[in-house]
């Protein structure tokens, strides 16, 4: 009956009932997960929303464009 705990098992993850009704705050088109970089991708505003202890960060703001460097480690962005 007990199935194993998954403390260490990488990163957080998002419900899959949210990915189904999230969209892009822009352009309210829908988002492609990508579970390794930890974001949400909407190709038709060009920004990556990244997810945090699996809370997507559904702001501009926090978001970085797709043509910048990819998300590992920037702590200094807008």
């Amino acid at each position: 009956m007990s199935e194993p705990q998954e403390k260490d098992a990488g990163p957080a993850r998002v419900d899959p009932k949210l990915l189904e009704i999230l969209v892009c705050p822009l352009t309210k088109t829908t988002l492609q997960y990508d579970a390794a970089a930890q974001e949400l991708i909407s190709r038709a505003a060009g920004l990556a929303y990244p997810i945090r202890n699996g809370v997507p960060l559904m702001t501009v703001e926090s978001a970085r464009r797709l043509d910048d460097a990819p998300a590992a480690n920037e702590h200094g962005q807008r």
